[in-house]
């Protein structure tokens, strides 16, 4: 075991408004299974980058190891070949056996190494890229969001296998996989960098606490201030008010006094504006020690959406209804019967491939709108309400690009709201000047997902909308949901996710298998 030590590191992008990290300093064990935790566009996938040498920083990283990143880039010349014809190019000291033992702990095959990469399912590549990654010679892994795309299944295999690894940061917003498999969290505060022992579950309780105690600590800071700022207030009216007394009197009122009086007054009245100097001192004091409190507190603002009422309460109907591409032997899946009625939360599940997302895409076109891509072959009965408007978050971020103002134009959106929406879902309001395609990949999403809000529907149909978003933020989308109980038919892999929001599954079945 050894340590990775980083001492005064600052890092920030040329031409960028804000420093990614700006002096900070703290130590791993490389034995650690590690969480990393942060917003979208803090720098988690930045700081392994840090770690891998791919970019210049201040300050330095000790670490006398090597390291290996997941996932591994695949070109395009070698998406058209099977796997066991490039594994040493892409992880040089690794030996074929190696890795067919390493993907038989991930309930995988062999034979998926045999055959063309591009023709594996999301959940095949990523066991080929980790069965890589844990078959290399003791390096420290770094592995960035492997269950993104996967199924189920996948992402239960993959669990499994991490939570037996130890040797590696995990870089993910799964918080049944977090909880799974790391024992150490590196969390990127709003304003700090933290350390700590636990799961994610763990670090969650000790984070709320710390928060809970650190608003019961600002609100007696305020009150404290408060206080001071009254007493400052009423002893520099009584010192105002002595000092306009210096000059001047009548005789007659106040008999005792006379012109040596004044040094008198002005004494005293140099006296009492002392006291409120010394009281402002404390106020600022005070402010700062506040300011220190409330650094690191994730408050989740609330997010908005405007669900429309449909004149009918059964916006979709299938009956026996199938899916099949030109060419294919069998339908994506077997004949699905199904309603979704207004108020519905609905999760379509299955394994990749099944056609979750073609259904999704098929459904769009019922409904009037123009998904990208060759559609398929239609068997059974589809029907969908007339006159459903319908707010889409595709799967796939690519395209993506330009200023926010002309993306509102271009949809048809508020401009306000639509920032409005990014700013509760933690955009830092310099992001807005820049061109949408040099966000991060949560930061894309979160463009699709607050474009989908701003727009009032019957029915929102999201195709795997929490790829890549972090996990406070997906706390939010599960409150807004819980309160709005908007119509909802959606894929989403996240256990958690779909538990929370009280949503009902309905499973895809491949034809084969029913």
């Amino acid at each position: 075991m050894s340590q990775i030590s980083v001492n005064h590191l600052t890092f920030y992008y040329e031409g960028s408004f804000d420093h990614v990290f700006e002096d900070v300093s703290f130590s791993l064990d490389t034995d650690w299974k590690l969480g990393f935790i942060g917003r979208n566009g803090k720098g988690k996938t930045t700081f392994l980058r840090l770690l891998c040498g791919e970019l210049p920083y201040q300050g330095t990283i000790s670490f006398a190891g090597k390291v290996s990143y997941f996932p591994y880039p695949v070109t395009q010349a070698q998406m058209l070949l099977p796997a066991a014809e490039f594994l040493d190019e892409l992880c040089p000291q690794c030996e074929q056996w190696r890795v067919i033992c390493e993907l038989s702990l991930l309930d995988a095959d062999a034979e998926i190494l045999y055959r063309p990469f591009g023709t594996l399912s999301s959940g095949e590549r990523t066991k080929i890229l980790l069965a890589l990654l844990f078959s290399g010679s003791g390096d420290f892994l770094l592995i960035d969001e492997p269950t993104n795309h996967l199924d189920q299944d996948a992402r239960e295999s993959v669990k499994r296998y991490l939570s037996g690894k130890n040797g590696f940061i995990l870089v993910s917003h799964d918080r049944d996989l977090l909880d799974a498999c790391i024992d150490h969290v590196l969390v990127l505060n709003r304003k700090t960098i933290t350390v700590q022992s636990g799961n994610f579950s763990v670090w969650q309780e000790n984070k709320q606490r710390s928060d809970q105690f650190a608003e019961a600590e600002n609100e007696k800071h305020l009150r404290e201030i408060r206080k001071l700022k009254q007493a400052a207030k009423r002893t520099a009216d009584w010192a105002d008010k002595n000092e306009r007394t210096k000059i001047g009197f009548d005789p007659m009122k106040e008999p005792d006094r006379c012109i040596s009086t004044r040094s008198f007054i002005g004494a005293k009245t140099k006296k009492m504006q002392s006291r409120v100097k010394q009281m402002e001192k404390r106020i600022d004091r005070s402010i700062a020690e506040k300011e220190d409190l409330l650094q690191d507190i994730e408050r989740q603002e609330n997010l908005r959406m405007t669900p429309l009422t449909h004149h009918r309460q059964t916006l979709i109907t299938l009956r026996d209804y199938a899916l099949q591409y030109d060419g294919a032997d069998a339908p994506l899946f077997a004949p699905l019967t199904l309603t979704v009625q207004q108020g519905d939360r609905i999760a379509l599940h299955g394994k990749n491939g099944c056609g979750k997302s073609t259904l999704l895409r098929m459904l769009l076109h019922h409904a009037g709108m123009e998904p990208t891509g060759v559609l398929p072959a239609e068997s059974g009965f589809c029907e969908t309400a007339s006159g459903l408007t319908v707010s889409w978050i595709p799967q796939d971020t690519a395209g993506l690009c330009g200023t926010i103002p002309a993306f509102c134009e271009a949809h048809g959106l508020d401009q306000t709201l639509f920032c409005t929406l990014l700013r509760h879902l933690d955009f830092a309001r310099t992001q807005f000047e820049k061109p949408i395609e040099a966000y991060s990949e949560g930061q894309k999403k979160k463009v699709l997902l607050a474009a989908s809000l701003a727009k009032p529907a019957h029915l929102y149909i999201w195709d795997e909308p929490l790829n890549y978003i972090d996990i406070f933020s997906r706390m939010q989308i599960e409150a807004l949901l819980q309160a709005s109980r908007p119509t909802l038919l959606f894929v989403e892999h996240d256990v958690r996710f779909r538990e929370n929001i009280g949503a009902e599954t309905v499973l895809l079945a491949n034809r084969q298998n029913r």
